[in-house]
């Protein structure tokens, strides 16, 4: 199957070409048919030589009902132009083109009806120079008589070409079903239909009302008036919801694949070439898919603006959306998503820097154009984003960084380290935490990417902190002259620790001492008793001279040394696996 959309000015014969095609009427309501002219959506089918199917979306022609027109030719991918011979060329004809312009559509069928009133070149030739400049321009016309049933069978072999020339749709992609009518059945409860442009709907499956909205199950699903036990596209599709209500599913909703979807209320946006966001008006109506929206219009440049949508859409980059006047059928632009998520513009310059990256961006979801733009982002978005093939990130969290963007990061956290062990030397390094947040990652985890940057072979991680070269801070100069003094001192007694009011005399409070620990300088045996760096592994080598066990007094005498060292040096040793206890006051040294 695939499906086509008329478009046309009114009363062209767009449903009566319809019904001479298929044997059917897509006009749906009594009051259609009264007044012989299509005021909502219609669909009909039919199977032509060969087995190919064609589902058609009849919609409107009058500018009353552009609003159903928009909703109907939104989600497919291929048109069915009607103009008649009688009438030629007319301003609802230009408005619709505007509309499929506007949604990149550029596959279809140009048919001239009622070709037996009037000879049909005129028409012809009016319509292709209108469509000449647009993706339609070249199209395959077809004149016909829908009374007479002349070039019908012509009108089906170009359809079935038609068919045959469409891009194959990705049957595995994700699933967004704009509803373009919800009603309810007796019996089987809540049945809303779409085209479904992508992705496979089964029956069983959950979907979710809009992204992060309530979900709904698959109750049954029908294509073609037949009962299915799944619907591909490209497709019609009408699907019986359970758990929801008609009027909470009501045209413009979208059925979602659950979770891989987020709503964007502020879009940046790309407006065709035949638009400058400069003539926009201030209001905007936007249309995508069956979705028709409120939006204020903020332009970044000539090309580029932002939309603040009045209720978010759950949009893709590269998504078309259709820019009309409210209140009118004027449609001053299309435009495409280039981004469904971007940052705020609070900064002076900042939309200015904005139009300047938009004008690089790809009209198409890719992951080094996204990650360029985003600096870092994560898995999860990046697929609701629409881009394909993303790597996983387990590692950090599913967040992925610019490789580009590494260097001006390993610039930014040199330099933060670096001014804090100036303004704090006895603190050495920046605890990770700090240095996400200078950097703004998202998580911590990051910083080992950035770390791993061969510009950032001057830091690395130690315990919890972000250090330079080998971890050891320059200590002041008034700090190291005082150690110095203990360290000749350890060198003759290297178990003779400095009483509290030596060190508080030697100006070594207990920041000074954590940070010559941490340089290496000296160690920390026990609450208020520091020796030299060694003090462990010189204890161990002494005391295994001794007759195994010990008691605490012999490794005091043996140590030269006071109660006050050799009681917490022990409990060091024994922590650090060095020695055990034997018996009420023995110890074995390994």
């Amino acid at each position: 199957m695939f499906v086509v959309a008329t478009a046309g000015h009114v009363d062209h014969g767009k449903s009566t070409l319809l019904r001479a095609l298929t044997g059917e009427n897509p006009d749906r309501w009594a009051e259609e048919r009264r007044r012989g002219l299509t005021i909502d959506l219609g669909y009909v089918s039919a199977t032509f030589d060969g087995g190919r199917t064609v589902a058609f979306v009849d919609v409107p022609g009058h500018r009353r009902f552009m609003p159903n027109m928009l909703a109907g030719i939104g989600p497919v991918p291929a048109v069915l132009f009607v103009v008649a011979a009688d009438d030629g060329w007319m301003p609802q004809s230009a408005e619709h083109l505007d509309a499929l312009v506007a949604l990149g559509v550029r596959h279809g069928v140009l048919v001239v009806t009622r070709s037996d009133l009037l000879d049909p070149e005129l028409a012809l030739a009016e319509a292709r120079a209108a469509m000449a400049g647009t993706p339609l321009a070249d199209i395959p016309a077809v004149c016909v008589s829908a009374i007479t049933g002349a070039g019908l069978d012509e009108l089906r072999a170009e359809l079935v070409r038609l068919g045959a020339a469409l891009p194959e749709p990705d049957r595995e992609a994700d699933v967004r079903l704009w509803v373009d009518r919800s009603f309810t059945i007796g019996g089987s409860g809540t049945v809303v239909t779409g085209t479904l442009p992508a992705g496979t709907v089964r029956t069983g499956d959950a979907l979710e009302v809009g992204p992060g909205g309530p979900r709904v199950a698959v109750r049954g699903l029908q294509a073609l008036g037949e009962a299915r036990d799944e619907v591909a596209a490209v497709a019609r599709v009408a699907v019986n919801l359970r758990g929801v209500a008609a009027d909470d599913v009501p045209r413009g909703a979208a059925l979602l694949t659950p979770g891989l979807w987020r709503p964007s209320s502020t879009p940046d946006v790309r407006v065709d070439p035949r638009a400058n966001t400069a003539d926009l008006p201030g209001q905007v109506t936007v249309h995508c898919g069956s979705a028709a929206v409120t939006a204020h219009v903020r332009p970044l440049d000539a090309r580029h603006a932002r939309l603040a949508l009045a209720e978010p859409l759950p949009l893709r980059v590269g998504d078309r959306l259709i820019l009309r006047e409210p209140g009118a059928e004027r449609i001053p632009a299309g435009a495409v998503v280039l981004d469904p998520a971007p940052p705020g513009l609070s900064r002076r310059g900042a939309a200015r820097r904005r139009a300047e990256m938009l004008a690089a961006t790809p009209e198409e979801p890719a992951l080094g154009s996204e990650l360029r733009r985003r600096g870092v982002a994560h898995v999860d978005d990046l697929r609701a984003f629409g881009v394909a093939d993303v790597p996983a990130a387990d590692e950090t969290g599913g967040w992925l960084l610019d490789r580009d963007a590494l260097p001006g990061l390993v610039e930014r956290l040199v330099a933060a380290v670096e001014d804090h062990d100036r303004r704090d030397p006895l603190d050495p390094g920046v605890p990770t935490e700090t240095a996400r947040r200078a950097l703004d990652l998202p998580d911590a985890r990051l910083l080992t990417v950035v770390l791993a940057h061969p510009a950032a072979s001057g830091l690395q991680a130690d315990g919890g902190r972000v250090v330079t070269g080998d971890g050891r801070p320059g200590l002041p100069e008034r700090v190291r002259t005082a150690v110095s003094g203990l360290t000749e001192r350890f060198g003759a007694r290297p178990f003779d620790a400095p009483s509290a009011d030596e060190l508080a005399g030697l100006g070594l409070g207990t920041r000074e001492l954590a940070a010559c620990v941490r340089a290496g300088l000296l160690s920390r045996i026990g609450p208020g008793v520091w020796l030299g760096p060694d003090a462990t592994e010189a204890a161990v080598a002494e005391l295994r001279r001794l007759p195994q066990p010990f008691t605490p007094s012999t490794a005091r005498t043996h140590l030269g040394t006071s109660r006050r060292v050799v009681m917490p040096l022990l409990e060091k040793l024994a922590e650090e696996g060095f020695s055990r206890r034997v018996g009420d006051d023995g110890h074995v040294v390994d």
